[in-house]
């Protein structure tokens, strides 16, 4: 079952005010600034490769359509949620508003597993472990490892911001919400591998 799915943001989040999430199609920088100059959009360039319109991204508080999804999984069926990271919404006058954001979607994943009591959170991305020195003759593959050992990793800058980062920040965020749980990060082709022998970053 598939549940488009509304994820409450806060508006006073300090994302709104740092935009930093790249979106739609890239300009020259001269497009860029004729259309700042017509409309309140921010445009930046993107990493050398032109400049793109760019949005909020600001964490999850709250998945509006948890109980519908929490009802889908209790009664046997594979639920897909959360989407692209959600619909961001605010709550304005007791009602929910949309707002122009991008919700990262490994924390979305994450907020939902938690409020869903889930005990093991898996997230998939191309490559099989989480690594340090990644790409360097000393990389090394993460395989059991503990929250504050990860959390030492980030503050070494292991982590590519936009990438791996958010992936150990959600994973990080979720064991430290669940009582014994595991969280694991390992690609989709690995996951028989993880299944039948543990193997993959398991963080606990």
């Amino acid at each position: 079952a598939s549940v488009v799915t509304q994820v409450i943001v806060d508006k006073e989040d300090p994302a709104f005010t740092n935009l930093s999430k790249p979106i739609g199609p890239f300009y020259t920088e001269e497009e860029a600034k004729e259309q700042m100059a017509k409309t309140d959009a921010t445009f930046k360039e993107d990493a050398g490769r032109g400049w793109r319109k760019v949005v909020a991204s600001p964490k999850p508080v709250a998945i509006k359509e948890l109980d519908a999804i929490s009802s889908l999984v209790n009664a046997g069926h594979v639920v897909v949620a959360t989407g692209g990271g959600g619909v961001p919404v605010i709550e304005e006058d007791g009602q929910l508003k949309g707002v122009e954001a991008v919700i990262d979607k490994d924390f979305a994943s994450q907020k939902l597993a938690n409020d869903l009591g889930a005990d093991l959170f898996i997230v998939l991305t191309g490559v099989d472990y989480a690594y340090v020195n990644y790409n360097k003759p000393d990389q090394k593959k993460l395989e059991t490892v503990s929250v504050d050992e990860m959390k030492a990793y980030i503050k070494e800058n292991q982590f590519a911001p936009g990438s791996m980062l958010p992936k150990v920040e959600a994973a990080i965020q979720f064991v430290e919400n669940t009582q014994g749980g595991q969280a694991v990060i390992t690609s989709l082709e690995n996951l028989k591998a993880f299944i039948e022998d543990g193997a993959a970053t398991i963080i606990q």
